[in-house]
């Protein structure tokens, strides 16, 4: 076990020489001190970027934006109102009938039990990952990256790209969800800014690997 403690910080460390500090390409994302707006903005993304990639994501980023409706409040408002407008706004995202659909039911929640994001997010990280996972749409990787992005919470994010990382270096056999979750948060110290990079980083490493 030390081994591999000492092999996946290493790593780390290795990307974190290759790339530099992952606030320099994911600036919001890995920002240390966050606005409202900044929090609330990932929560926003985090419902887009499902099964996406970035450029349809910020395209649909541009629509809201333009609205007006880039907010809690303001999502929750329209869908209440006018889901169909909800969906074309973030129709470049794709899937825009379910992304709408789950952005508003994660906005409704918000704004009806917490009144913000802010307020929610102060939360202990289990009570706040068991009211995610609740909702509709709303998986493991999507609740975490809520958690750890927006609500500065230490948990690690396990993704597609996450799982080729662990294959490429051989760390594990096993690929399930909780069990890598597991395996960097017990081989990593318990710090948020290096479980942000560290995931950040393994994206990146991924996007510019071939396929």
């Amino acid at each position: 076990m030390k081994e591999k403690k000492k092999k996946i910080y290493k790593i780390y460390l290795r990307l974190l020489k290759k790339y530099g500090l992952a606030n320099k390409c994911w600036k919001r994302w890995c920002k240390i001190k966050k606005t409202k707006k900044d929090k609330e903005e990932i929560l926003i993304e985090a419902i887009l970027t499902q099964r996406t990639n970035w450029k349809n994501v910020e395209l649909a980023l541009k629509n809201l934006r333009k609205a007006k409706v880039l907010s809690i409040k303001k999502i929750y408002q329209v869908g209440k109102r006018n889901p169909k407008l909800l969906e074309n706004l973030i129709r470049p995202a794709g899937f825009y009938r379910q992304k709408s659909e789950r952005l508003f039911q994660l906005c409704q929640f918000i704004v009806k039990n917490y009144d913000s994001s802010e307020k929610f997010l102060t939360q202990d990280l289990e009570i706040c990952r068991k009211q995610l996972l609740a909702l509709y749409g709303i998986g493991s990787e999507t609740a975490d990256s809520i958690l750890l992005y927006a609500g500065r919470k230490p948990i690690f994010v396990i993704d597609e790209y996450t799982r080729r990382f662990v294959k490429k270096y051989n760390l594990v056999k096993k690929f399930s969800y909780d069990f890598l979750q597991n395996l960097f948060q017990k081989n990593l110290p318990k710090e948020v800014k290096i479980y942000q990079n560290f995931h950040a980083l393994i994206v990146l490493e991924g996007k510019n690997e071939p396929r």
